[in-house]
């Protein structure tokens, strides 16, 4: 499934590209990036994300730009997509900018909207860390709701387990009114 450019506002969500990887290397150092998204140290590391980002069976991912400055603002992806069952998660990260701004909710609000009309799907599931609060707002202004917490599911960047939240996102759900947000 190849992604395809979807516009959100003031937000540009493009398929990935090579020529990414010096900003996305840059952008990776940031140690809220690295920790609940993982990171790249090299730009060699920084082409094998964006390879596997474009490349990966049951993915679709995209960079979140500005629309008027063209400027990387983040990443969306849907993953683990499995049409048999109308499932996938979906993951996101944005630079220290763009944080505070909806940019992360509006990006995931056009990505679901994409996936509930293309892939077909009936479900989206969102896990963070219970330490990640700013994911959590994320969630809920994306018209995600709180099913429950997972127990140690997840070895994020500092190397342990953390508990996290599932969240989801039905087809059937309203769409979140995120407006002019910015």
């Amino acid at each position: 499934m190849e992604p395809v450019e979807l516009a959100a506002g003031e937000l540009r969500l493009r398929p990935w590209r090579e020529d990414d990887a010096d900003e996305v290397l840059v952008v990776q150092q940031d140690p809220e990036i690295r920790l609940w998204a993982g990171g790249v140290s090299s730009r060699d590391e920084a082409v094998a994300l964006l390879r596997r980002l474009r490349g990966q069976e049951g993915r679709v991912s995209w960079a979140v730009t500005d629309t008027s400055s063209g400027a990387l603002l983040g990443s969306v992806s849907v993953h683990s997509i499995r049409p048999a069952q109308g499932n996938a998660q979906i993951g996101y990260w944005t630079v220290p900018a763009a944080r505070g701004r909806a940019v992360a909710a509006r990006a995931v609000d056009a990505a679901c909207r994409w996936a509930f009309a293309t892939v077909p799907l009936e479900r989206v599931e969102l896990c963070h860390a219970v330490e990640n609060a700013a994911s959590g707002r994320v969630a809920g202004k994306a018209g995600f709701t709180l099913e429950g917490r997972l127990r140690r599911s997840y070895r994020y960047g500092d190397g342990v387990r953390h508990d996290e939240l599932l969240w989801a996102r039905l087809a059937d759900d309203p769409a979140p009114d995120l407006g002019s947000r910015r």
